[in-house]
C-alpha cells in the first residue's frame, strides 16, 4: 500500500483543524439554539386557566356567568337558622386548642372554590388565574387585585405565604402531615404566589390543596396569637362577618355589605341570607322539642324514630312546616363504631371480627329504625363505582400483588368483607354469637369461671365512648350482646365538650364517627387512614390506622391519572380497609330528611345537585310567604 507523501498529510491534518475550529465555534450556538427550544417547549406545557380539576375536564368555561344551579336573580335577605350538637368556645377553627363554632370558617375564602355538581374542579375565588405546567409540580396563582379583607386591606401574596406557615407552625398537627409535599411558597409579587411540590409527591392533589388552603391577614395576626382559642371576631375576607355569639349556645353570621367579591361567577346565586344562625343543643331529642317549638328554621333529620314518629306537630298539620325527602347522591359517608387500634386488645382482626358480629343491625333497624335504613358496608357506601365488591379485579390485583405481605389473605381468597346478616327477631342471634365465640377463643380470649374472657390474666374489657343520650337505645342492646360473648362491655357517657377533647387525644376503646367520603378522593385520605396520622392528636385518623399497604394504596388513589385508574385504587383500598375491620359499620340511609318552616325557596324541585342541597347558600328567603305566616301566627 503506497503512503501519502508529507504534504497531503499536512493539508488533510489542517483541513481536519479547520473542521474542529467551525464545530467550536458553532457549539455555543448550538446549545443556545437548543435552549431556546427547550425552553419554547417548556413554555407550551404551562397551562393557564380559569379553574383546575383533577383530571383536566372542567365543565364551565372561562366566561361563565353563574353554577347552572344556582337561580342568578335570587333575592337577598331574611335568615337561616338551624342547629347542632355540642358546645363551642372559639372561632379559630384551624387549631387545636379550643372548639370551634359551627360555621366558623365562614370568615374566610381560599384562591379556589368548589361547587355542587362536579366532584372534582374548581374554579377562582382569590385568585382569577391559575397556571402550572403539565407536571403539576408548581403552580401559581394569580390573585385579584380587588380582593379585600374586611378591614379594607388588600389580599396579597404575602398573606397567602403567610397562612400557609402559620397552619404549618401553628394550625392542627394534621397540617404537618397533609402540606409536606409543599416544599416552597413564595411571593412572586403584590399579586402572584408560588407553591413548589415534590416532584415524588401526589401531584394530581397537590395544586387542588393549595388552592383550597384558607387565607389569613398577615398584619391582623401581627398582634395576635394564631394558636389561641378566641371569641374575638377575626378579619377575613369571606361574604359573613360575626353578628353575635353566646358561648355555648348560639352564633350568627351576618352578610357583609362591603363584600368586595360579590360579582363574582362562583358566587353569583349564593350567600343569600343576611343572616345564618346556629343553636346549640346537648342532645337530639331537645333540639328537635326546640324546632317544634320554633327556636330555629331548617332541620335535617338523623334520627329515625323521630322520623318516623314525631313529625305529626300542628305546625306541620297547619302547613307551616314543609317535610321532604330528597336524593343524596354522595357517597353515604363512614359512619361506624371505630376501634382505637393503638390499644394492644385490639391489635387482633380475629377480636375485632367478633366485637363486630355482637351488634345486630337486622334488629335494630326493625325494633329501633322503623326499617328505614339500609346496612353500610363499605367506606364508600352509595357510590356503586367506588364501592368493592366480589373478589379483586385485574386491575386492583395489580395494585395489591405487591402488597400481599401486608395484607390479610382474605383480601384475595374472599369476595370484599360484608358484615354477616344477624335475625331481626331477636338481638341476641344465636347463631351470630356462637361464631364470635369462636373468633374470640382462636385469638385467645378465653371464658374464666367468672362468664368473662381473659387472656394472659387479662379481662377483655371494652367501652363505647358516647356523648349523646339518644343514642344509648342502639349502643346498649349491643353491649349487653357483647357481655353475652364474655366482654366486659360498658358505654361511657360523657358531655360533648369532654368528648371532643378526648377524641382529639385518641383517649377511647370505640367511639362512634361519621366521615363525609369525596366522590374524587386523594391524598386526604392520609389524614383519616395514613400511618403518619396516626398518632397525630386531632387528627381524623380516629381508629390509628398505620399500614404501609394501605399508605401505598391512598398514595395509588392520589396519583391515579385517570378515573378508571381512581376507581380501582380506591376500590382496592376500600376492600383492604374492609378486610382490616377497623370498624364496625353502622347504616345509611340514601336521602336528605329534611324540615323547614315554609319561608324559603331553592333553585332545584326534586333533585338536589349531585354533592349537596346546599340549603344555607343558594336558598333564598320569600318575605311574602314570611309575612304569611306571621299573620297566621306562625311566629
Amino acid at each position: 500500500m503506497q503512503n501519502r507523501p508529507p504534504r497531503a498529510v499536512a493539508q488533510t491534518r489542517h483541513a481536519a483543524q479547520r473542521a474542529r475550529f467551525k464545530l467550536m465555534m458553532a457549539l455555543p450556538f448550538t446549545i443556545l439554539a437548543l435552549a431556546l427550544m427547550a425552553a419554547v417547549a417548556k413554555a407550551e406545557t404551562v397551562i393557564k386557566s380559569h379553574g383546575i380539576s383533577t383530571f383536566g375536564e372542567l365543565k364551565y368555561p372561562p366566561d361563565f356567568p353563574h353554577f347552572d344551579y344556582v337561580n342568578p336573580d335570587a333575592p337577598k335577605g331574611g335568615e337561616f337558622s338551624t342547629w347542632a350538637f355540642g358546645t363551642f368556645d372559639s372561632l379559630t377553627p384551624y387549631i387545636l386548642k379550643g372548639n370551634a363554632g359551627s360555621l366558623s370558617t365562614v370568615f374566610f375564602e381560599s384562591l379556589m372554590a368548589g361547587n355542587l355538581d362536579e366532584p372534582d374542579s374548581m374554579y377562582g375565588l382569590l385568585a382569577h388565574t391559575i397556571e402550572y405546567p403539565e407536571t403539576r409540580d408548581w403552580v401559581i396563582y394569580h390573585i385579584r387585585p380587588e380582593a379585600r379583607f374586611s378591614d379594607d386591606t388588600p389580599v396579597t401574596a404575602e398573606d397567602v405565604v403567610f397562612s400557609f406557615n402559620v397552619l404549618i407552625d401553628k394550625g392542627r398537627p394534621s397540617f404537618k402531615v397533609s402540606l409536606k409535599h409543599f416544599q416552597n411558597v413564595e411571593a412572586l409579587d403584590t399579586h402572584r404566589v408560588k407553591f413548589t411540590f415534590d416532584p415524588e409527591g401526589p401531584l394530581r392533589e397537590l395544586l387542588m390543596t393549595a388552592g383550597s388552603l384558607p387565607v389569613f391577614s398577615k398584619a391582623y395576626y401581627e398582634t395576635r396569637d394564631f394558636a389561641e382559642a378566641t371569641l374575638e371576631p377575626p378579619v377575613g375576607s369571606g361574604e359573613y362577618e360575626l353578628l353575635s355569639v353566646d358561648p355555648g349556645r348560639s352564633i350568627a353570621y351576618k352578610r357583609r355589605d362591603d363584600y368586595w367579591g360579590k360579582h363574582l361567577p362562583v358566587n353569583i346565586g349564593s350567600s343569600n341570607f343576611d343572616v345564618i344562625k346556629v343553636e346549640y343543643f346537648a342532645d337530639y331529642t331537645s333540639a328537635f322539642e326546640a324546632f317544634k317549638g320554633g327556636a330555629y328554621s331548617f332541620r335535617e333529620e338523623y334520627q329515625s324514630k323521630i322520623w318516623a314518629t314525631s313529625y305529626d306537630f300542628p305546625a306541620i298539620d297547619n302547613g307551616w312546616v314543609t317535610v321532604e325527602s330528597l336524593p343524596d347522591g354522595r357517597p353515604a359517608g363512614t359512619q361506624g363504631f371505630w376501634f382505637n387500634l393503638r390499644r394492644e386488645k385490639f391489635q387482633d382482626p380475629r377480636v375485632r371480627e367478633a366485637i363486630g358480629m355482637g351488634f345486630n343491625f337486622e334488629w335494630s333497624n326493625q325494633a329501633l329504625f322503623y326499617g328505614l335504613y339500609q346496612r353500610t358496608d363499605s367506606f364508600w357506601e352509595n357510590s356503586s363505582t367506588l364501592q368493592a365488591s366480589g373478589l379483586p379485579s385485574e386491575a386492583e390485583l395489580a395494585l395489591l400483588e405487591p402488597l400481599r405481605a401486608d395484607l390479610p389473605e382474605t383480601v384475595f381468597t374472599e369476595p370484599a368483607f360484608t358484615p354477616a346478616v344477624s335475625k331481626p327477631e331477636n338481638v341476641a342471634d344465636r347463631r351470630a354469637l356462637r361464631r364470635a365465640g369462636r373468633l374470640l377463643d382462636a385469638a385467645g380470649w378465653v371464658v374464666g369461671d367468672d362468664g368473662f374472657r381473659y387472656k394472659d390474666g387479662e379481662r377483655l374489657q371494652i367501652s363505647v365512648l358516647n356523648d349523646s343520650p339518644s343514642f344509648e337505645r342502639i349502643i346498649n342492646p349491643y353491649i349487653e350482646n357483647l357481655k353475652r360473648l364474655g366482654i366486659e362491655a360498658d358505654a361511657t357517657r360523657v358531655d360533648a365538650a369532654e368528648a371532643q377533647e378526648r377524641e382529639k387525644n385518641f383517649d377511647y376503646d370505640i367511639v362512634t364517627q361519621r366521615f363525609a367520603m369525596s366522590s374524587t378522593p386523594g391524598d386526604e385520605l392520609r389524614s383519616i387512614f395514613g400511618s403518619e396520622t396516626a398518632n397525630v392528636p386531632g387528627s381524623a385518623n380516629v381508629s390509628g390506622v398505620d399500614n404501609a399497604a394501605v399508605d401505598s394504596l391512598i398514595r395509588s388513589v392520589a396519583d391515579a391519572n385517570s378515573r378508571d385508574d381512581l376507581v380501582a385504587a380506591v376500590r382496592a383500598l376500600d376492600r383492604v380497609l374492609r378486610a382490616m375491620h377497623i370498624w364496625v359499620p353502622q347504616w345509611y340511609k340514601a336521602e336528605h330528611n329534611i324540615a323547614y318552616l315554609d319561608i324559603y325557596e331553592r333553585p332545584y324541585t326534586d333533585n338536589p345537585p349531585a354533592f349537596g342541597m346546599g340549603e344555607s347558600s343558594i336558598w333564598w328567603y320569600n318575605p311574602e310567604k314570611a309575612e304569611a305566616l306571621k299573620a297566621d301566627g306562625a311566629f
